[in-house]
């Protein structure tokens, strides 16, 4: 069997270069998705990595651009970030076939149609991308920047948390990484309660009617 060539440290400083100008060209466009989630990202998904011995160099890489549909279109699916993705590897001097599997990895851990069973590089990304989002600061601090980034209400954003989420968690998914369960499920199974809870409360027309009052 050949030895794949990893991709060089040269070249993901490149990638990397490359989309954190982007995101800071974009700063106010990506209240959510930039370079804070990007590098957050990238770290975890290296350490996923690490542990589970998928391939690292193209898990950091997969990291970097995982997110460049948003810069395309707001609330918008990894495909749509497609074409930027792929220009973006390849005039950073990304082998095509890593660019390919690249992309494979990025559509294979999207929240919202992975499984249970994909690929390990898909799991590193998975994992560091699913932490970012069960943070208990998330809802905290960043879920208004995503609603303000994403165009989209209190609602919307609290269906599709649940809807996304709550079935994965249920069938012992969430994180595919034993230590990630093990040392953040307790965060995300409170994230979750707390996207159930406000599901709950937009049903109380008195919650409805503050929310419109501190909208006005």
């Amino acid at each position: 069997m050949r030895t794949r060539t990893m991709i060089p440290r040269s070249v993901i400083a490149d990638v990397e270069q490359r989309v954190r100008r982007l995101c800071e060209d974009l700063a106010a466009k990506l209240q959510f998705h930039g370079w804070h989630h990007v590098s957050f990202v990238r770290d975890k998904s290296v350490h996923f990595a690490d542990r589970n011995g998928a391939a690292r160099d193209v898990v950091e890489v997969a990291a970097l651009v995982h997110d460049l549909n948003y810069m395309v279109r707001r609330n918008s699916l990894p495909t749509d970030g497609a074409a930027l993705r792929r220009k973006v590897l390849f005039v950073a001097g990304v082998p095509q076939g890593d660019i390919e599997w690249i992309e494979r990895i990025v559509v294979e851990a999207e929240m919202r149609t992975r499984s249970r069973d994909i690929s390990l590089e898909a799991q590193a990304l998975s994992d560091a991308d699913t932490l970012f989002k069960a943070l208990p600061v998330t809802p905290v601090v960043l879920a208004h920047k995503y609603l303000q980034e994403n165009g989209i209400t209190l609602r919307e954003l609290a269906y599709k948390i649940v809807g996304e989420q709550v079935g994965k968690a249920d069938d012992g998914y969430y994180f595919y990484d034993s230590e990630a369960a093990a040392t953040y499920s307790k965060w995300a199974e409170t994230n979750l309660l707390l996207w159930k809870c406000i599901v709950e409360s937009l049903d109380d027309p008195c919650v409805e009617d503050l929310l419109t009052k501190v909208a006005s």
